[in-house]
């Protein structure tokens, strides 16, 4: 290989720029005061269509979780989608004002509190001047995990789903939502093998519309349990020998169909009070097929 050498002195930074393409700035005559800039944004006339949504994505941003599991409270990573409405008399909205609405929020604390979320979606409504708004936050959350027999702790984590709509004159809606993994053994396996049943990997879905006035408890761990406890076993973090046994019997003791786990999830969210309606879907990742099983059910309870 060619040794690389410096055979004479660099030139300056600015001639090295130069040597790769930069130019000089062009001057010009638009002008650099914001009182004197054109507002395309904000032209008058009729553009044909409302707009339901208009936004960003996929912006990172620090958050505290708080939770009813331990740690009570961890800084995590969220990621926003914040959109409004959009009349036709109006070209565009003033995105930055968007992410100024963020940066206070995050100085206001910038936690997973349902109540200031819907502040937030409120706020951002008139910040906007628009009819309607909508926060969306997806982010990791961490919870200890107990071995079954020897209680080593761990964390495990699950992903939480924040989905605030606000409209004015009208009640907002609350969606929250958490995806959980789970273990699945084969109820047809175990019928027909003489020994042992092939297991796979669940991933559990769960959206669920409630109403923040009737939650008791961290809608987290409701729907946590909701998952956990109708799989043939939860996962963990740490698990010796002793824990793996349980683990495994447990799984055994406890066949679950795609088709099961949906069902009995369903029916453990009926009875929660806050929920108003919900979708859940299980995708187990078979482990003796090279497709993954699916079912989904979406229920809206009767107004009483």
């Amino acid at each position: 290989m060619r040794e690389n050498r410096v055979t004479s002195k660099l030139p300056s930074k600015a001639e090295r720029h130069r040597l790769f393409g930069s130019v000089d700035p062009t001057p010009g005559d638009k002008p650099t005061s914001k009182e004197y800039m054109s507002d395309l944004q904000n032209e008058q006339r009729n553009y044909l269509f409302d707009i339901e949504q208009v936004g960003i994505a996929r912006v990172k941003h620090p958050i505290t979780v708080e939770a009813g599991l331990a740690p009570a409270s961890q800084v995590s990573i969220g990621t926003f989608k914040l959109t409004t409405s959009l009349n036709r008399e109006a070209k565009g909205i003033n995105m930055s004002r968007l992410t100024e609405h963020l940066e206070e929020y995050r100085q206001q604390g910038g936690t997973t509190d349902l109540a200031q979320l819907v502040r937030f979606a409120k706020g951002l409504t008139a910040r906007m001047n628009q009819e309607r708004a909508e926060l969306e936050l997806s982010f990791p959350w961490f919870y200890e995990r107990r071995s079954p027999m020897l209680g080593k702790t761990g964390l495990n984590h699950a992903e939480g789903l924040i989905r605030i709509s606000y409209e004015e004159g009208r009640e907002s809606r609350v969606v929250v939502g958490l995806t959980v993994v789970v273990t699945t053994l084969c109820p047809c396996s175990k019928e027909i093998s003489e020994y042992s049943a092939h297991n796979q990997r669940g991933v559990v879905t769960m959206e669920a519309h409630i109403d923040e006035l009737d939650m008791e408890k961290d809608w987290k761990v409701m729907l946590l349990n909701a998952a956990e406890s109708n799989a043939s076993a939860p996962l963990h973090p740490i698990l010796k020998r002793p824990d793996e046994k349980a683990v495994t019997e447990k799984a055994y003791e406890n066949p679950r169909f795609v088709e099961d786990m949906v069902r009995l999830i369903a029916a453990d969210l009926v009875e929660l009070k806050a929920v108003r309606a919900f979708t859940v879907e299980c995708r187990n990742e078979e482990s003796i097929h090279l497709h993954d099983a699916i079912a989904k059910i979406s229920y809206k309870k009767p107004r009483s």
